[in-house]
């Protein structure tokens, strides 16, 4: 087994990516920069104006400018723009007074989970293999985690299946954390039916969904479902937004969007929501005011949806998944017997299911032999249940990169196996 502590993952990624500079690297799930020249120094101060332009009706505009300029306000500046954004965009009936803004969705996680788990016994619940930033702030915040079984049918019944578990060893799941659209890292998405299930199960024992959807706009194929926010009838869902893929990621704004009643129960939403606020105030005192303002400017030009904004990039994501999709059936048909991976419908990321264990190791070879770097499932796993897969992201590389990279791992796989590469797979790197 060769489960990495959460806090480790990245810095063992960026120790590799500095040995190997030349090596190209399937391994971060980051936004495509090419589309960031949309955000030069011109259009940041443009949408900042727009802001201040916006709330200058009640202020003043000097006033608007010295406000961006101090401390503010914990709960944020812009939670009236980002509930109509989620509403526009995402379906989830925000309500303003139970928006709050952090700083990406990373503050969301860690102001959420010892919220919500405040005793010892409590436990939040996370799919196997799950993203690391969640089990990372959990372990940050004292939380304890346990991971849903990956022989069930079904999230729902593995839910059902921990919450009794837990519960004749003395201890409760307070929360579940999800990723329900094209999930980090495996490109997974739940059906509506799927998350009916998981809302039902949740709802009988009382815990909290934390639904976690940054690359929900990016579906490439097939019909949008629902989010689980959007389909909450009795309070269960907290709903964690985040501008980091859709804008840019230094931005660092995100939200957590409580449901107007947790269970059915309006003051036990209010006691949350404060205590989620107060939270906040001792990590950051307030999501940076500037930084805000740019993403309401950018907002507000858009008619407070993203859809527009997305498609440069929605398109190129779908065109450099259909790529590296069609790089693997080249390079990988003489072992089609033994190599296996996924299409995701949306999303940065595939898996690819080896014959053999890719450790921590594997990647550093992979990286020194071949140029290529990609992440070791076992990384984001609580067990030694991925210690067979990789995941790789096809979000920030070029198509060149993505021939190449596919080849160099390719080269790597053909050697872990004792054969070779047929010579065609050479010429793929010009195609």
């Amino acid at each position: 087994m060769d489960n990495m502590p959460p806090t480790s993952v990245m810095n063992f990624l960026n120790e590799v990516s500095g040995s190997f500079p030349s090596a190209i690297s399937l391994a971060s799930g980051r936004p495509s920069d090419r589309f960031f020249d949309r955000l030069d120094p011109q259009a940041l101060l443009n949408a900042l104006v727009v802001y201040e332009r916006y709330s200058a009706g009640d202020h003043g505009g000097g006033q608007v400018h010295s406000q961006l300029l101090q401390y503010g306000r914990t709960a944020g500046l812009i939670s009236e723009l980002v509930a109509q954004q989620v509403r526009s965009d995402e379906g989830v009936a925000a309500r303003t007074d139970r928006v709050l803004i952090t700083s990406g969705c990373q503050e969301a996680l860690a102001v959420c989970l010892p919220a919500l788990c405040p005793e010892p016994s409590d436990v939040i619940l996370v799919c196997n293999p799950t993203y690391v930033g969640a089990t990372g702030a959990a372990k940050a915040g004292r939380v304890a985690v346990a991971a849903l079984p990956n022989s069930g049918p079904c999230v729902a019944e593995a839910i059902e299946r921990a919450v009794l578990q837990l519960r004749r060893n003395g201890r409760r799941a307070r929360a579940v954390y999800l990723i329900p659209d094209f999930d980090n890292p495996t490109g997974r998405v739940l059906d509506s039916a799927a998350r009916r299930d998981v809302l039902q199960v949740c709802a009988r024992h009382r815990v909290i969904i934390l639904e976690d959807n940054p690359y929900r706009l990016f579906r490439y194929e097939g019909d949008a479902i629902p989010p689980m926010a959007a389909l909450d009838e009795v309070g269960s869902v907290i709903y964690l937004s985040t501008f980091s893929k859709t804008l840019t990621p230094s931005l660092r704004v995100g939200a957590a969007i409580l449901p107007e009643t947790i269970f059915g129960d309006a003051g036990a939403c209010r006691v949350l929501w404060e205590d989620l606020v107060q939270r906040k105030s001792f990590v950051t005192l307030n999501t940076s005011q500037i930084t805000q303002a740019i993403v309401a400017g950018l907002l507000i030009e858009q008619g407070v949806s993203l859809r527009g904004w997305i498609r440069p990039a929605l398109d190129w994501y779908r065109a450099n998944r259909d790529l590296m999709l069609s790089q693997l059936d080249c390079v990988f048909s003489p072992f089609s017997d033994q190599i296996r991976w996924n299409r995701p419908s949306g999303g940065f990321f595939l898996t690819l299911d080896l014959p053999f264990r890719f450790s921590a190791e594997s990647m550093n070879e992979c990286a020194r032999d071949d140029n290529v770097i990609v992440m070791p499932m076992s990384f984001f796993a609580l067990d030694d249940s991925q210690d067979y897969r990789i995941r790789l992201a096809f979000s920030a590389v070029t198509p060149e990169q993505i021939r190449t990279s596919v080849t160099g791992l390719g080269r790597y796989v053909a050697r872990r196996l004792g054969r070779e590469l047929p010579s065609l797979v050479g010429g793929l790197r010009e195609g």
